[in-house]
């Protein structure tokens, strides 16, 4: 397999993939051309300051009390000005819904964590937890590897 990657700012932004056949890896790769818009950071509200927040630490977000927070790689939480839903859309393909009302980041998940009455818990990197729905959890498994 050949890679070549040409920057010219001066260019039109094309992303062009020569393959012999379909494969999940070729699904995946048009899902993440796809789904770029050009933003890799949110705006994201905490007491009185504004900040633009990368994605890359982004751990998980979640809905508490009506209104969306992301939860970012050192344990800070900011309010966001977008539902769940909008949220998705937004994301790179490296966020999964892990409940109803939380999103997670793949790459920041540390390990899933079971508990004697069968709930299962999203640990991450900062030590921030969030529970696993049982609908989520097949998929999440398939998504990090896990059998």
């Amino acid at each position: 397999m050949k890679f070549k990657l040409v920057i010219d700012s001066s260019a039109e932004e094309e992303v062009r993939a020569t393959v012999q056949k379909e494969s999940e890896f070729t699904d995946k790769l048009q899902n993440m051309v796809l789904q770029y818009n050009g933003c890799d950071r949110i705006a994201a509200y905490r007491d009185d300051e504004m900040k633009m927040l990368p994605f890359s630490d982004i751990e998980c977000i979640s809905v508490l009390c009506g209104k969306s927070y992301a939860v970012d790689k050192f344990g800070n939480k900011y309010h966001l000005k977008y539902r769940l839903y909008e949220l998705e859309k937004l994301l790179p393909g490296n966020f999964i819904r892990i409940n109803k009302s939380a999103i997670a980041n793949k790459t920041q998940i540390s390990h899933l964590s079971a508990a004697f009455n069968g709930s299962v818990d999203a640990v991450f990197k900062s030590g921030y937890t969030d529970y696993v729905s049982r609908r989520c959890l097949a998929e999440i498994k398939r998504s990090l590897g896990l059998k």
